[in-house]
């Protein structure tokens, strides 16, 4: 197996050291994405003549709905993992939900606009291109850290590892990681292979991984350039909502599996 049909790859980053603080990529990037993300929310909100309280009112509830949902979501999704519910709060072990925090930012954005008598997709259409913005930065912090893995392989876009520590469920020594998975099949990961083994023998080998987050990004960005194309020109409301959610839908559905 050739490890050149490979060609991404870089060392895994789980912190990074600033002083004392021990800072998550994961999390940094989610930050600097909402950030970035907000900027082309507030242009295309003044144009749609959203007034400057609400504009801030919906950056302020959407950051305080993703968090919660975020993990909400990511409880509701890895119950299992959890000795007790006091372990749900245990934020700083980390663990959130993309897809939490949409919802979550939605549903309280769903009551905060109705303060400032505007209609959900007057709103939601202003959010979409900024949220697309905001999923391919926050999804560099992904890469770092190495999350979102999937089924090894030897294509163009195969992800090689180069080192560190890969996050949880793997655990890695001598740069050699090995996760068990839920339906009990094993994954081990070396510098020039990988290999998926069932009780019955090997499933699946390749020089790297998919790397889930990476496709996300990709399409998040492409779907930023066709939505932020699309919304310039006067569209039947709603429309630029449906678009984001029937592509970032199937995105998902087609990077899941």
């Amino acid at each position: 197996m050739d490890p050149f049909l490979a060609a991404i790859g870089w060392p895994v980053i789980d912190r990074i050291g600033i002083g004392p603080l021990q800072l998550s990529p994961h999390g940094l990037f989610i930050a600097i994405g909402f950030l970035i993300g907000t900027v082309p929310f507030g242009r295309l909100a003044r144009r749609r003549n959203i007034p400057p309280i609400a504009i801030s009112s919906v950056a302020f509830w959407s950051l305080i709905g993703a968090i919660v949902g975020a993990r909400v979501g990511y409880v509701m999704a890895h119950s299992s993992e959890f000795e007790s519910p006091l372990e749900w709060l245990y934020i700083w072990q980390g663990g959130i939900s993309l897809l939490g925090g949409i919802a979550g930012a939605t549903i309280a954005n769903a009551v905060n606009i109705r303060r400032f008598h505007l209609r959900f997709f007057q709103v939601a259409d202003t959010i979409a291109p900024a949220l697309a913005l905001g999923i391919v930065i926050g999804r560099i912090g992904d890469l770092i850290i190495a999350d979102h893995l999937g089924k090894p392989t030897s294509w163009l876009l195969a992800w090689t590892y180069r080192g560190g520590t890969i996050a949880p469920p793997f655990t890695c020594v001598n740069d050699l990681c090995q996760a068990q998975l839920s339906d009990g099949s094993v994954i081990t990961v070396a510098r020039d292979e990988v290999i998926l083994r069932d009780a019955g023998g090997v499933i699946a080998q390749g020089v790297g991984l998919h790397q889930a987050a990476l496709y996300d990004m990709l399409l998040a960005a492409v779907l930023f350039g066709v939505l932020w194309w699309f919304i310039r020109k006067d569209r039947r409301e709603g429309m630029a909502t449906l678009l984001f959610g029937i592509w970032y839908g199937c995105s998902r559905l087609l990077e899941d599996s």
